[in-house]
């Protein structure tokens, strides 16, 4: 039986997807060049934006050539027009220079064709697994990779006008600023059979796959002999197990009527400085201060701008669990589908304001990397999961964009977070004697560590509850000033990517905070062991070992059972003060049996044994 040598390794970013994996041909690793309508939407837009201002600046003419019964006084302006020449048409038609004239314009659109098509040409992508790559630009060229292993979410677009032609743009959020790959333009089958390709290869199938026990290394082609003997199987395996069926989007789990939608905005703050205005003008203008109108006017008229592309945007919302993470729509005519995967939340704040209150609304936001500039101003729409729904539906939000917290706890964050705090408060709150650092919401203004989040509430007017999974925390710091040690308090903030959740909390009891903070650095560092939210799909394609078996991992699986949840993954991360009289060399055995990478050298934070400041 003759042997095949091992293939050549790929170089990093060569690499063809297993097509296990992949169900659009444009994800077979070669060079594809998007829809050829998209010179029409990117620069074609700009080419109807300019005939329209033609048309408007030659209304006059236009309706004395077609329709001159419309308005009959026009014609013998037209004519003094073109007698004396005064712009480019009249002078035009009273030199007879037509023929010119449209060789001009006829030179002029073949440029701007060529330049269309010549961009398109080369502007190509391709979709390999490790990455997507983008490659446009003609004298000047841009180059534009997105690992897979980065990828915080894929956003499909569809504008009003590409939604009519049938196309939609594919956006990849990248880990960083500016760092985002577009696919502009695809049809929309491909956009979505493309969204679908690239987070099942990030979703970590592809590297479960090449450590399962068919993970023989296969002989590698490279070029289109590889692509095309990938297709021919691909569709001799679809030949045998039949089309794959459409994949069925669940319902949505939130319900917003328009009614409510449009109350929310009425009831808000800045209606009620839009009264102001509106009050202030009519003041000023009946006293006679007419500067007001200057002032007030354009601003009110932003306002309502804003007011009414806020409601559009949030019409059609939607938000339901797929295999790949949570799917959020919304938008009436531009419609924006973005998918977020699992473990790219890294927090989350519910918020009532106190025109909400008597009708029981919340409000959801997220802090997520966005992959936008910080200029961008339309990051905002997605970082907001809900724009306003009941607390029914902030616990049902709440439970996809943080599935491992049990019902107990998610019960509890309702209960005695948003409308804390209760008779049997669970949380570490605020102490009477820095009742004056916050008068008003000293009461409810305090922390509540669990396994896997801290939960932050404070405000009254405003009502506020950040959750923060610990797997996702950055860093965790102290501040204290000299008022603050006057009273023995301190002032607590977690670290977490940029966005509109700003995780701190002032005034916490100062032996409390200290605890806190050591409690938090255990279990975040616990809470990253065992994370695996980032490879979602990997542990379910690769068989657990029985206990006990040769290999087996206690935390591989990423599901923490009694006795980890109990102390944890074996290893040096935490150490609790029950397991502290454990003897070293047995910790080490535990750390090697458990395969998992021991931290830098010189590096330790298994702290000493403390007492129980509770």
């Amino acid at each position: 039986m003759s042997t095949v040598p091992p293939a050549e390794p790929t170089p990093a970013g060569h690499g063809v997807p297993p097509p296990q994996l992949v169900r659009s041909p444009l994800s077979d690793g070669e060079w594809h060049r998007l829809h050829p309508l998209t010179p029409l939407l990117r620069g074609g837009l700009f080419l109807i934006v300019v005939i329209g201002i033609i048309f408007a600046n030659l209304r006059d003419r236009l309706l004395y050539i077609f329709l001159p019964w419309l308005a009959p006084g026009v014609g013998d302006e037209v004519v003094e027009w073109e007698q004396v020449g005064g712009d480019p048409i009249d002078f035009i038609i009273a030199n007879n220079l037509y023929v010119l004239a449209g060789v001009a314009v006829l030179a002029v659109l073949i440029v701007l064709v060529t330049v269309f098509y010549t961009s398109w040409r080369f502007h190509t992508f391709r979709i390999t697994d490790d990455d997507v790559e983008v490659r446009s630009g003609i004298l000047f060229r841009t180059q534009r990779r997105a690992p897979l292993d980065r990828v915080q979410g894929v956003n499909l677009t569809r504008p009003m006008i590409a939604r009519l032609l049938g196309m939609a743009k594919l956006e990849v959020v990248g880990a960083g600023t500016d760092a985002n790959v577009k696919l502009e333009y695809l049809s929309t089958a491909n956009a979505e059979a493309v969204r679908a390709d690239i987070l099942r290869l990030a979703s970590g199938r592809r590297l479960a796959m090449a450590a399962g026990p068919a993970g023989a290394a296969a002989p590698r082609q490279s070029g289109r002999v590889a692509a095309l003997s990938q297709t021919v199987g691909r569709e001799i395996t679809g030949l045998i197990e039949g089309p794959e069926a459409p994949v069925a989007e669940r319902e949505s789990v939130v319900h917003i009527p328009v009614g409510r939608l449009v109350a929310s905005h009425v009831l808000s703050a800045s209606t009620l400085g839009l009264l102001f205005a509106i009050v202030a003008i009519v003041i000023g203008v009946s006293q006679g201060v007419t500067w007001l109108l200057l002032g007030f006017v354009p601003a009110i008229i932003g306002f309502g701008a804003y007011w009414v592309r806020s409601i559009v945007r949030s019409l059609r919302y939607s938000i339901a669990p797929t295999p790949d993470g949570v799917r959020i729509t919304f938008g009436l005519f531009t419609t924006i589908t973005e998918i977020v995967p699992p473990g790219r939340v890294h927090a989350v704040e519910v918020t009532q304001g106190v025109f909400w209150r008597p009708a029981g609304w919340w409000t959801i936001r997220i802090n997520r990397l966005t992959g936008r500039s910080a200029a961008d101003s339309t990051t905002d729409q997605f970082t907001t999961v809900l724009p306003v729904g009941t607390a029914a539906d902030v616990e049902r939000v709440l439970r996809l964009l943080q599935p491992s917290l049990p019902d107990d706890e998610r019960a509890l964050i309702v209960q005695q977070g948003m409308f804390g705090p209760t008779d049997d408060d669970t949380f570490t709150n605020t102490p009477k004697r820095a009742w004056w650092i916050r008068p008003f919401s000293y009461r409810r203004n305090g922390f509540r560590l669990t396994e896997d989040v801290l939960l932050m509430r404070r405000g009254v007017v405003w009502r506020k509850l950040v959750v923060l999974p610990l797997a996702r925390l950055q860093s965790f710091a102290l501040h204290q000033g000299p008022l603050d040690r006057a009273t023995r308090v301190t002032n607590v903030r977690a670290h977490v990517v940029t966005g509109p959740v700003s995780p701190f909390l002032a005034a916490v009891d100062r032996d409390a905070a200290l605890a806190l903070f050591d409690d938090v650095a255990h279990g975040a560092v616990r809470a990253a062991m065992a994370d695996r939210t980032h490879r979602w799909a990997q542990d379910d394609m690769v068989p657990t070992p029985p206990p006990g078996a040769a290999g087996a991992s206690p935390g591989a699986s990423g599901r923490v059972g009694p006795a980890e949840a109990a102390v944890g993954p074996a290893s040096e991360a935490y150490v609790p003060a029950a397991a502290a009289a454990v003897p070293p060399a047995a910790r080490a055995d535990a750390q090697a049996a458990a395969s998992v990478p021991p931290p830098p050298a010189g590096y330790t934070i298994a702290p000493e044994p403390r007492e129980d400041r509770a």
